[in-house]
């Protein structure tokens, strides 16, 4: 299911993958908070950055474990826009987050 070679492919995988770990990352941090075993909340900024960075995973497992070039250049093309819209808006998100 996950071995297609297509550009939009690619761009649906950029956009999925970051958005399950932001979901994941946030709710193991909201239950480690509440739980008493994490003293501090993290900012929903650095929840952004590491899910989007999560997308490593993603690109090098089609650029290298399967050299699907057109799905990685997908994944690596999302991954680039997002990073740059988020440096871009990054004051805005601090009343949206």
């Amino acid at each position: 299911m996950l071995k297609k070679d297509h550009y939009i492919f690619g761009l649906l995988v950029g956009i999925a993958f970051p958005a399950v770990i932001f979901g994941l990352i946030f709710i193991m941090n909201l239950f480690l908070l509440k739980t008493g075993i994490a003293e501090f909340y993290l900012d929903k900024e650095t929840h952004l950055l590491i899910s989007l960075g999560s997308n490593l995973v993603p690109i090098r497992y089609y650029f290298v474990n399967l050299t699907f070039d057109k799905t990685g250049r997908g994944v690596l093309l999302i991954t680039f826009a997002l990073v740059l819209f988020f440096f871009a808006f990054k004051d805005t998100f601090n009343g949206l987050l």
